[in-house]
């Protein structure tokens, strides 16, 4: 074709790029100028400073509109009108360790917010902003342990998120089970509401939903968000890739481009963190396989880039700035070493410019046309923090200075700080997102506090912490992450049969009841694959949450198809062939290799180690296990 010298010449030139950042990230750390102890708790004290200029802004120039205009001083509603900036930073607050803000916000919240209005909003951003940000601060407002309790508090906030989230039900009525972009707070989903989804959208919904159920003991909220997920990937390629963006009623992709980042990369982030805060292992299988996909069709070392869904077939060698997450989340994943060489190729572009556009073109090596803003995101922020945490590796320090720098010279404001909107010129615009003040700010503190000695919620604090998407904490409780665990194992707590005055569970009696409620579930098939739940839907998991309702006992181990309800099921044409004659030995062995069995990761504990880990060692190929 007419343009194949160019695009030879650009992969060319690519190819040349992924070398020199690979030779700059080899470099010696001895280069970098240190970060000594001391300076960190002058850092972490000036992030500190960062939060109450932008939080003090809002408070005195915009609350209770939506978001502040950091320039002029003023404020805007920009999602539904219900203060959005004060909700998504109540659990920064109390992270801080500020008693006296956290209390007086969540108290006037708790009287005057409310969400019978005719609001059009969109369920993706409404349920990680409002709904995560109520339920996270409910979760510190009700625990004594959190040394952040309010004596007065009665429930409030978990009383609207579930108003809330009831309000966004009716989005979820559709044919595949994903919901539509946006619903009316007052009147559900509108006639003319665009049947076309965002993947993310419609797969990053699963913590917050999930936790409300847990809360409350309504597993409605968690199944429709699995659903979700599951209509999702049953509509995945061949090569267990998804695209970018579905139509909700036929299930058809209208953009199939696969990627890391706009559009599809919380929907990465959400199968594994609903695995580690739940201990579904359902989302674990599925983060296995889309995981693996994305390794090896996406990831061109150490860059990602977009590809058709189908074919892998490159279509935008790009680097989208809300790809910078991804190294965070294979800290999560225990996959440290492409963590370290992305992480370093994406810095590179936050050095040559002082920020990350929202796109970066890596044929052209210049600022992708139309794509030239940085609206203060936290994706590279986070990362970093989740590097130095798992490596204590002090050039992560550097980077963050350079961020803290790059900030406060760039971007900030009278009242706060502004959006960049060219990364080149640096000309700001009057406008500041409440991300900053739940995501950004946050992980800038955080990494600095660790590197201080940390004394906070999350690294000191009494539950292990899954951070959501937009930064909120959710603690792993045990009414939240155990609920699943009765009858598990020997010891666990079993479900109480109500004619029996025992106070142990029988093997019988433990395998009687998983059988009971894995006949009552329903029945979903994807693919070759037939998932017959022990989910969280099946109404004994209600019961089982419920303290009543339980004994301690001793419960036998279940196996693993035993306690997931989850086996393999040939094809129609396999079964049809091999009714009439048993298949030969080396037939059945090729019957097996074309259709595998499901695998798990060799150690399961090594995520874990990994999610809430992090020591002295500087070892990138440290094993998950040593990092804890």
């Amino acid at each position: 074709m007419a343009g194949g010298g160019a695009i030879h010449r650009s992969l060319l030139l690519y190819s040349l790029l992924q070398l020199v950042f690979i030779l700059l990230s080899s470099l010696p750390t001895a280069l970098a100028d240190g970060v000594s102890s001391v300076e960190a708790k002058h850092l972490r004290d000036e992030v500190r400073e960062m939060f109450y200029h932008a939080f003090d802004g809002y408070m005195n120039n915009a609350f209770p509109l939506d978001e502040l205009r950091p320039l002029s001083c003023q404020g805007e509603d920009t999602l539904g009108g219900y203060a959005l900036t004060l909700i998504d930073s109540l659990d920064t607050l109390a992270l801080l360790g500020d008693r006296e803000r956290f209390t007086s916000s969540v108290e006037w919240i708790g009287k005057n917010l409310q969400f019978d209005i005719n609001k059009t909003v969109s369920v993706f951003e409404t349920s990680i902003r409002v709904l995560g940000g109520l339920l996270s601060a409910h979760l510190i407002a009700s625990d004594y342990a959190t040394g952040m309790r309010i004596p007065s508090y009665d429930n409030q906030l978990l009383n609207l998120a579930e108003d809330l989230a009831r309000r966004m039900l009716p989005a979820f009525d559709t044919p595949t089970g994903i919901p539509f972009g946006s619903v009316n707070l007052l009147y559900g989903v509108d006639e003319h509401e665009s049947k076309i989804t965002s993947t993310a959208g419609g797969g990053t919904l699963t913590l917050e939903f999930g936790v409300l159920s847990r809360l409350t003991n309504d597993p409605i909220f968690e199944q429709v968000t699995k659903n979700a997920v599951r209509g999702l990937w049953a509509r995945r390629s061949r090569l267990n890739l998804v695209g970018a963006h579905i139509n909700v009623f036929t299930g058809e992709w209208t953009q199939k481009d696969a990627g890391i980042g706009t559009s599809i990369d919380s929907f990465y982030e959400y199968l594994l963190k609903a695995y580690l805060l739940f201990g579904d292992e359902e989302y674990l299988f599925i983060f296995q396989e889309a995981y693996a996909a994305a390794m090896q069709y996406l990831y061109n070392d150490p860059w990602y880039v977009e590809v058709n869904m189908d074919s892998a077939a490159i279509v935008w060698p790009l680097f989208n700035s809300l790809q910078a997450f991804w190294p965070g989340l294979q800290v999560l994943a225990g996959d440290i070493d492409p963590a370290v060489r992305t992480h370093a190729a994406f810095f590179s572009v936050w050095k040559r410019y002082g920020f990350t556009p929202e796109g970066f073109n890596l044929a052209t090596l210049n600022v992708q046309s139309g794509q030239k803003s940085y609206p203060l995101r936290p994706e590279l922020i986070e990362s970093t923090y989740w590097l130095f945490k798992a490596t204590r590796d002090p050039r992560y320090l550097d980077v963050g200075r350079d961020m803290i720098a790059s900030l406060q010279y760039g971007a900030r404001c009278p009242c706060g700080y502004c959006h960049i909107t060219d990364v080149e010129s640096h000309q700001i615009e009057d406008h500041m997102e409440s991300f900053f003040l739940a995501e950004t700010v946050k992980y800038l503190w955080l990494l600095f506090d660790l590197a201080s000695g940390p004394d906070n919620l999350v690294e000191n604090g009494p539950y292990k912490y899954i951070f959501s998407t937009e930064g909120h904490l959710l603690p792993a409780t045990p009414q939240i992450s155990l609920a699943r665990e009765h009858c598990s194992y020997f010891g666990a707590y079993c479900k109480k049969s109500s004619d029996t005055k025992q106070e142990s569970c029988s093997k019988s009696e433990a395998s009687m009841n998983f059988q009971e409620a894995a006949n009552a579930s329903s029945t979903s098939s994807y693919g070759s694959w037939v998932h017959r739940g022990y989910s969280s839907s099946d109404s004994s998991f209600l019961e089982s949450i419920n303290p009543s309702g339980l004994i301690k006992g001793v419960c036998p181990g279940l196996s693993h198809g035993q306690r997931y309800g989850i086996s393999y099921v040939a094809s129609t044409e396999t079964i049809h062939t091999q009714s009439s004659s048993p298949a030969p030995e080396d037939k059945r062995e090729n019957n097996a290799a074309e259709n595998p069995p499901l695998v798990l990761v060799s150690d399961i504990r090594a995520i874990n180690a990994m999610t809430f880990g992090g020591n002295d060692h500087h070892d990138q190929k440290s094993s998950p296990e040593e990092l804890e």
